[in-house]
This record gives C-alpha cells, structure tokens and sequence, in this order.
C-alpha cells in the first residue's frame, strides 16, 4: 500500500503559512540562493557552493512575527505578543498526530518555492525519532514532489565515517535536507567537529557552518541543555524552526495547535480508558518501592496495606534504617501478614533498590505479592476483546487494526532456556490462552484474523545484544535495528493481508514512531510505568487509514481505548495534569469511561420503510461542484482590500559580529559581540514581472488586466517600488481571500450519474451517551435508529423530540457523518432528512441543518450552508432549510 496525504488540511497548512510570514517581504525566489567562493584558513584551495541569504532585517522580522502572534491569539487565546525578537528561533506547537513532521517537510519545499533557500539541517534528539524522520521523507517524497512540480531535492542522513558528503551538501545547488542526530555534533570529540585530513584539515561541520542552513529542531525539549543549544549555535543557522508537542522554551511562538484545540477538532483519535483494578487484594504481602530519598536523610517510600479505622487501606509509608522505622509490620499497624521477612535491612540510593530481611531485593517501582499477574492477564483479556471487537467493525472497511502492549521486562514475553534457545514468556502464554479462546468463538467466525495461526499474530519488537533479546532504554546503537525494522515494515503491518496485529514492545516504541491503526494500548508493568500519559497515548493518536492508504475521519471509528492498571479517573487526573503542566491548557472532561459506552443499532427493516425509500431515493445522490464568480465585483472587493492592507516597508540586510572560541568542553562557541542593519536601496531592488507573478500564485490564473485594474483600483501601485516581493505577497494573499468568498456565492452543482452512498454504510456503532443524547420512544416506525439517537446539542434533542411528538412528522433520521456534501472549503454534513406531511396528505422531503435561535455561524460554517442550499437545488423533490426547530418547516409548508 502506499499513503496518501491530503495537502488542504487547514491546521497544517496554517502552520506552514505562520513560518512563511516570517518572511514576508524576502525579495523573490532565485535570489536568495548565494553562491561562496571562500578559502579555508591558511589554506590555498577553495571551496564553492551556495548558501541561504536572508535580506530583511530584525526589525522587519520582529514586525511579522507579531503580527503572526496577534492572530494566533485572537484565534487561540494563548500566548504573547513579544516586545523583541527572541533570537532568530520560531516555535510552532503541534499535537502528537497531527502531523508535525508532514508539515515541515512541506514546509522546506514552501520556503523553496517562495523564498529560494535550498539548505536544510533537521537536528533529532534520538536514534528513534532519525528513523521517523527518515521514514517520512521516503514516503512523501512522491507526494511532495508532485505537489511542487519536482524540484531538484536531495536528503541524507549524516554518517560519520562519510563526512566528506558535506562537501556535497554545501556544493549543490538543489534543495539539500541532512538529516542528524544532535549527540553527533554536540562534543569537541565528535568526528565533525575535528581537523580532518581528507577535508584539507578543515572541520566538516565547517561545510554545514558556510551555507546558513534552516536548521529544523524536531523535540526542541529535548535539547535545551546548554551544551546541545551552543551546538545548534554552532551550526551558523539562517534560523531554527522548532517543532514539538511539549516545548520547554517557546522562544518566538508562531503557531500553536494544542491537545484540547487538536481533541475538539477531531484532528486526532478520542480516547476511551479501559482500566483494570485489584479490589480487596489485601490476602498477602503488598509491597511498592515508590522511590528512595535521600534529603534529609537516608529513607525509602513504600506502599503496603495498613490497619486503619476504615479497615485495611494501602497507604504510602516511609522506612529508615533505624528501630521502629525499618520494620513494616509495626509500619502497617501490626497486619500479621508482614510479622516475618518484612523488615528493612538495606537501603541502596545510588542502584535503587532496598533488601528485605526474608532476602527479597525490591527495586524502585517493582511491586511484591499483590494480583500482579492476574491483572496483566486481565489487562491482555480486555485488550484483545476490544480488538476483535474493532475487527468486526472495521474489517468490511478494509481497516486493518493493531493493538499495542508495553511491556518492562523483555524476559516476560521472551527469554531463553539453558541451551539458549528462545521460549515464550509468561505475557506471550497469557496472550495466546486469550486469543485461542477468542478466535474460536461464533462471533467472530468470519473474521479473517482467526484464519491466521497464533503464532503470527503477535511479535515482540526488541533490542538484541550478541543475539539476544534484552533490556534497553530506546538510545543506543543495539537500538537501531530495532528502529529500522519497525520502521521499515510501516505499510506491512497496515496490509490486512500480513497476520501481524499485536505488537510487544519493550522501548523501542516509546517515541519516533507511531502507527495510525493502533486502536488500543495495553501497559503491562510489573514496575511502576516511566511513560507518561501523553507519551502513552502518543502511540496511537493518529488517525487511522484504510486499505488503499486513505486518512479516515469518521468519528464513530476514530476512538483510541488505553487498557490500563489504574482507575480511569486516576488516568485523566494525570493526564491533564501533564497538559497543563506542558502546554498551559485545561483538558478536563474529554476522557470517557469505556464501560459507558452505549451501542448504536438500527431498527430492523427500516430500509423497507416506504418513507425511508423515498427519502433516501432523493438524497442519496453524490454531486460534483463548479464555480463562478463576477470578475467586475471580485476587482471591487480586493481593490478596496488592498487599499487598506497595512503598510509595505522596505527589505534590510542584517551584519553580526560574533567572536569564535575553542574550548575543549565546550567545543567551537560562538559570542555575539555587535551588528547592525543596512537599509536596501529602493532603486538597488529590480521589479519583476508583477502580473506574471500573482497570477501563478493566486488560487485562480486571472488576467493580466483583471490584476491591473485591481492594482490601479487600489491605489496602492506605487508601494511596489518600496518592496517589491512584499508588495505582491500581500496582493495575492488578499485576492485570494476575496475570491473565496465570491466562489462561494457562485458554486453550481452537478449530480453524479455514477456515485450515491450505498446503504451498507448504515452501520451500528459504540458512542458515549451525553446529556443529548435522545432515547427513542418504544415501538416508534419513524426513525430509523432503535433505542438510542446520539446527538450533539440541546437544539437537536428538542427537534427529534419534536419529531416524534408532532403528527405532521411522518419521517426524520439523523444524517451519518459520511453522508457529506463536498464544497470547496471542506466536506459539509448536514444535520438531518425529514418528511413531513402537508394538508391533503401530500408529503414534502426535507434536508435541514438545526441552529440555535441567535447562534452566529462562524463564517466557514455560513458558507458550507450555502453551499448545502447550492447542492439540494439540484436534486428532485428535495428542500434543503437551516431552521431553529421544526415549527419552521411548517410555518412554511402547511399553509
């Protein structure tokens, strides 16, 4: 299979636009591509190639950028207007799985396209998030070349033992991408920062220093101690793009889409906790080593059972190595169950671990007696019940569905015995008991999972040293094929045909990667989890794609289930509590209970309902859409925009003066000491063929006079002469703005001969009942939902209310979410389809799009109404009305 992307995704290229306006008045593409002829030090040789060339200065980009600030505040209401420029650093926040790294590779070819700067650096924290990146360039290499007319572009990723590639790099004249890991160039000992022989005795990070790359920082946060910020200092950047979820330090903040703003939008998967907890396990032993202090002095924390007024509670208690605090069973208030082997002999802060008098050594998370096992077990249970139950949702779809375990112990889902030959672990047992109890079972008999044996279903993705499985933290070099395979077998394990569908994994997964068809996540520790929730979650918040690579949007799908050992209140307590904690914002209230999850079914035979037919047979057809506009008004209305668009200033150059030090810890430093800004003079600057140019990048190819009588309309020609590039940015962005609107009034439809929505995409489904959701009347023929009928306002539960009471209703349902109109803005779905019944029994078919009495639409939402209104003039027999409540529809028609 191969991916397919969508390039009109508003959030995306939002954020694209914010780092394009950064820039806003750099002279045109082709001149911003500088070639160097520059000798080495104390060299006779040269080298040549081309670097970036930033023209405005400072204070021209101080200026954009708060302008940028602004807007992201009225839409966002987050963030700051910066006084100064925060260094040449600009921040953009996105969500895990909204597709971060997409819009910065696209980002690189924009800035091409508009600007001409060629040379790019992408720093990574790790080896993980490298083979991400590495994977994302393969494939949307395609993609993204088809989009830009496939400009010459070259990516690669550094190698130490080839560093004269870097020559390369700073030589070409293509768009060139390196791709590096920050531990490579972050010491004096690195190879690329050394004299090297074969370079002449030049440094090879000296290559990447000439050429004034767009360093692209992909999880800035993991790189903010001084020594990897000197590194990225030492790079000589044009400037850095930083890209993250969770920054540390925003610098200068253009863009943010944060975790509440990325879950409302429905941008990534909604999440379900599944939580699986021990009650009144308070047979044995329990103890938790929760961590070790050592201020004031040396203690442990523990968690064991107490004796309480209540009864027996677990409770946190704290031992020291002294009589009466070390001994747990005076600690638990005398339980009989601690009175032997339970008293603290040893307490280990600098490996972690306490000893117990009964022998027993417990490091800091590991948990003794307790349902530990039974839980895992029950945990594996849920996780592969939810699985095949998404199956049989999705499989008709062409969806494959993955779930993913964490485990902490490589040896409880693999090991070996004294031969050395690999046996199955205690969590691999467990798994297959489960899934051959499962996969037997009549419900799921047509399920092409069951037709796979066992043993390919699952596989555990791990490190190996000398040929064995082993314990890792995801960083080091017997990491790395871990990373390529899992990375590597990305479309594999999406084909519905490979048996894979659930994957073990100990570190290697933990960030870097992630699956869009990972519906649930199992955390299986004996240990406490080091994850935190977001890293948790992170895994599977992308949404998932069918067979044929295509994203999926249907939020009846679009649901992401933790299988966790905690309660689920205690998970979204959490949770939000590291989203305020990281991105400032209140997450509160959008973690559901599983367990209240309700089932959507249909009444049966509604597809043989008469009033049913005959609705369904007027609205079922799919359209194709045309547009037009009257150039004389779109010449009035963005003349006048461009009358009143704010002013055009001049481009500057910017001169730093910076002093280099060499230090042996520190590496090659650099001290800005100086600089200042030279006006460009306005006749220096050559004018380029203005129509030419807002033709090709404005949405529509307008004439060259509709663009003169515009520009002369507007009274603001002149301005060119100040900044030329500038001056015609703001143009087209303007024009387009105007003629989108204009569209939109002009739109004609068409009905599609060849496309309806099939009735098999009638299908039940899982929601969570909310106060509007709507319970159908017993024995009610005029809908087609059985018992429930989910809804999203107080407005919509009055009008199926109304409905179902009102006599002239004969027939109403609630319009699916893939029942959409396309519009040049987007898909629209319109609310509901009705019939209702006029005096003398004549009947009149209805789509309508209930708001509530006053509610301002925002002006995206007016205009996909308008669009609806557009698509049902076309269509036989068929009102389209947006109305408060169905008294509107009579008030109209039973006169």
């Amino acid at each position: 299979m191969r991916f397919h992307f969508d390039p009109k995704q508003k959030h995306q290229s939002d954020a694209i636009d914010a780092v394009l306006r950064v820039f806003e008045g750099q002279p045109a593409t082709g001149t911003n591509n500088e070639a160097f002829h520059q000798a080495a030090p104390g060299e006779a040789f040269a080298e040549t190639g081309f670097a970036n060339r930033l023209a405005l200065d400072e204070k021209q980009i101080l200026e954009n950028v708060q302008t940028i600030q602004r807007e992201n505040i009225s839409k966002h209401g987050k963030g700051e207007v910066r006084d100064e420029l925060a260094g040449m650093h600009f921040s953009v926040e996105m969500e895990t799985g909204t597709g971060k790294t997409y819009v910065y590779l696209r980002t690189i070819y924009e800035l091409r396209q508009k600007y001409g700067f060629r040379k790019f650096v992408i720093v990574v924290p790790s080896i993980a998030v490298r083979e991400g990146v590495l994977k994302n360039l393969r494939i949307t290499e395609q993609h993204l070349q088809n989009l830009y007319n496939k400009p010459p572009t070259r990516f690669e990723v550094y190698d130490s033992s080839r560093v004269s590639s870097l020559r390369a790099f700073a030589a070409s004249d293509a768009t060139e991408i390196l791709v590096i890991n920050i531990d490579s160039f972050a010491k004096d000992q690195n190879v690329i920062n050394r004299d090297n022989d074969k370079l002449m005795g030049q440094k090879p990070i000296d290559f990447i220093r000439r050429v004034n790359p767009i360093v692209i920082v992909d999880e800035p946060q993991n790189m903010e101690t001084e020594n990897r910020k000197q590194a990225i200092e030492n790079l000589n950047y044009l400037c850095t793009l930083r890209y993250s979820a969770t920054h540390v330090s925003d610098y200068n903040m253009i863009y943010s889409l944060d975790p509440a703003q990325a879950y409302d939008l429905r941008l990534v998967k909604r999440i379900v906790v599944d939580s699986v907890l021990a009650e009144n396990d308070f047979n044995e032993a329990y103890v938790r080593l929760k961590k070790i202090n050592t201020r004031p002095s040396l203690s442990a924390t523990l968690e064991i059972d107490c004796n309480t007024k209540k009864g027996v509670q677990r409770k946190s208690v704290t031992t020291r190595l002294e009589k009466g605090k070390e001994d747990l069973y005076a600690l638990s208030g005398n339980r009989e169950i601690y009175r032997n082997g339970y008293t603290i002999n040893e307490i280990d802060a600098e490996k972690g671990f306490v000893v117990l008098s009964g022998g027993k050594r417990l490091s800091v998370g590991e948990i003794l007696g307790g349902l530990n096992d039974e839980i895992m077990r029950a945990q594996i249970r849920e996780t592969v019940a939810e699985h095949f139950n998404k199956e049989k949702q999705l499989q008709l779809k062409g969806v494959k569905v993955i779930s993913l375990f964490f485990i902490d112990r490589v040896a409880n889902y693999r090991g070996y015995d004294k031969e050395g030959k690999s046996v199955k672990g205690k969590l691999a047992e467990y798994f297959e008991e489960v899934f051959n109890e499962f996969s037997t079972k009549e419900d799921y008999a047509d399920l092409d999972l069951v037709s796979f044996t066992t043993e390919k279903v699952h596989d555990g993705y791990f490190s190996q040293d000398r040929g064995k499985w082993r314990d890792t933290k995801g960083n080091t070099l017997a990491d790395r094929d871990t990373y390529k395979l899992i990375m590597q077998d990305k479309e594999r394990l999406l084909d519905p045909k490979e048996p894979l569908r659930f994957i073990f994994s100990h570190s290697a997964l933990r960030e870097g990667w992630d699956n869009p068809n990972v519906f649930q996540i199992c955390t299986l520790n004996e240990t406490q989890s080091e994850l935190k929730k977001r890293q948790e979650i992170g895994r599977g918040m992308r949404l998932p794609v069918d067979g044929n690579g295509n994203r999926i949007s249907d939020e009846n799908i679009n649901w992401l289930t933790v299988i966790a050992n905690e309660s689920y209140e205690d998970f979204a307590r959490q949770l939000q509590i590291e989203i305020e904690d990281e991105c400032g914002v209140d997450f509160g209230g959008r973690i559901k209970n599983k367990k209240e999850r309700k089932k959507v079914s249909y009444r049966k035979g509604f597809q043989l309902d008469e009033n049913f037919k005959a609705l369904w047979d007027r609205i079922k057809h799919q359209t194709t859409y045309r547009v037009e506009y009257d150039t004389e008004k779109l010449i009035e209305s963005a003349a006048e925009a461009v009358n009143k668009m704010g002013k055009i200033t001049m481009p500057s150059l910017r001169i730093g003066k910076a002093k280099i030090d060499i230090q042996r810890n520190e590496g090659v430093t650099l001290t800005p000491v100086g600089g200042r800004t030279s006006q460009v003079e306005t006749q220096a600057l050559a004018i380029p063929d203005l129509f030419s140019y807002i033709q090709s990048q404005g949405r529509a190819r307008l004439t060259r006079s509709t663009i003169q009588q515009i520009l002369l309309k507007s009274g603001r020609l002149g301005d060119v002469l100040i900044n030329p590039q500038g001056f015609m940015d703001r143009v087209v962005a303007l024009i387009d703005e105007k003629l989108s609107e204009l569209m939109i009034n002009g739109i004609k439809y068409e009905k599609n001969s060849d496309k309806e929505y099939e009735l098999r995409l009638f299908e039940g489904y899982e929601f969570h009942p909310n106060k509007h959701t709507f319970t159908i009347p017993d024995n009610s023929q005029k809908t087609i939902n059985a018992k429930l009928l989910p809804l999203d306002s107080d407005v919509e539960h009055r009008f199926a209310k109304d409905c179902e009471n009102w006599d002239d209703i004969e027939f109403y349902f609630k319009l699916p979410s893939w029942f959409k109109i396309k519009t040049p803005i987007g898909n629209y779905n319109p609310d509901w389809a009705l019939v209702l019944v006029k005096k003398g029994s004549k009947k009149v078919y209805f789509v309508a799009e209930t708001k509530s009495e006053g509610q301002e639409l925002r002006p995206s939402e007016e205009n996909k109404v308008k669009c609806g209104h557009a698509h049902y003039e076309i269509l036989d027999d068929v009102e389209f009305r947006q109305v408060v409540g169905v008294e509107d529809l009579k008030v109209n028609y039973l006169d």
